[in-house]
């Protein structure tokens, strides 16, 4: 499959170098390891998030102002590995402790794990955050066993203002286990992904069909179905969220439609429409709305819904200014 890479093995360290030399002024690598860190961690807990590449921007490149402090970095689509995570958790720990937040995958779930329990052994108080807002992917009762998706955006979003105000561990930790728990999403596929190195694509569908609830990896969907309309796909997915979080008439929400790689934004916008026009029919306030491909999957198209429940304590968070090449907010 064409690609614009030199030796796929290399993919992950040139896309890290590339990114360093445009923003060598605020970040830099975590040496011998594929890590990025800020160059000046502040004296806090250390806020570090990580997951497999693949999905650019995220993880790497939501190191930033009131975001992460760094980020652990694995292979295509492969979690890292604990020396990696425990590495790059160093590199900006300052004697206040280490968050984590990672998608809710094994392999994440095993190695995060262990790297937390040897930084425990160091005397590094660890706690650990796992994003699962996919609806799609497990039924409410077997929540915890969800994938993480695009919400990611908001947990780490929250995350990063909570460890910025300078709280506790402890505090930071119930706060970002908090919005992860108001986040909701579910995505729809029309192509695969071509992962480097790969001669065929991750999945294939036929061209005049969609599948409903697909992972960012290109895990199995609920259903699949003949290509409809923009405003069906977005009732569709919109439907399922609200069945399932109880979000209703007077809540406050803030929204993502994200791309999935090569999804134009014209198409992404033609869904935020229809998103913004639902919202307003069920009597569902408004906070803020983001349109953009943020968790991607190489070039998948496709697109996802995210909602992120606020109440006043959450949208105090959300609200804090932040900053990264690729994701900021200053309300």
């Amino acid at each position: 499959m064409k690609k614009i890479i030199n030796d796929p093995k290399e993919v992950v360290n040139e896309t890290l170098d590339g990114f360093i030399a445009a923003y060598a002024d605020r970040f830099e690598r975590v040496e011998a390891i594929k890590g990025i860190k800020i160059k000046e961690p502040k004296d806090k807990v250390a806020f570090v998030i990580g997951g497999g590449s693949g999905h650019e921007p995220m993880f790497a490149m939501f190191v930033g102002d009131n975001l992460a402090d760094a980020a652990a970095c694995g292979n295509i689509f492969a979690s890292p590995d604990p020396n990696t995570i425990i590495k790059t958790a160093l590199s900006v720990e300052r004697g206040k402790g280490v968050l984590f937040v990672y998608g809710n995958y094994s392999g994440d779930n095993l190695n995060f794990e262990l790297a937390v329990e040897m930084l425990e052994d160091m005397g590094i108080p660890s706690r650990t955050v796992r994003v699962w807002d996919d609806v799609a992917s497990a039924p409410e009762d077997r929540k915890t066993d969800r994938r993480g998706i695009a919400g990611d955006v908001f947990v780490i979003k929250i995350g990063g203002a909570a460890t910025g105000a300078g709280l506790s561990l402890e505090e930071a930790y119930r706060i970002t286990a908090k919005a992860r728990d108001h986040t909701y999403s579910i995505g729809v596929a029309l192509a695969g992904a071509t992962i480097p190195g790969e001669k065929k694509p991750s999945f294939t569908l036929p061209e005049d069909e969609i599948e409903f609830g697909m992972g960012v990896h290109g895990e199995p969907g609920i259903k699949r179905v003949r290509l409809q309309s923009a405003d069906k796909i977005v009732d569709t997915l919109v439907e399922k969220i609200l069945q399932d979080s109880g979000i209703g008439v007077q809540d406050k929400v803030c929204t993502l439609v994200n791309g999935l790689g090569s999804t134009t934004l014209a198409e992404l916008y033609i869904m935020n429409r229809r998103l913004d026009l639902l919202l307003q029919q069920k009597g569902i306030a408004v906070h803020d709305m983001e349109v953009n491909s943020y968790i991607t999957c190489q070039e998948m198209a496709g697109a996802s819904i995210t909602l992120f429940k606020l109440d006043d304590e959450l949208q105090k968070y959300f609200d804090m200014p932040c900053w990264s090449p690729y994701y900021s907010n200053h309300r």
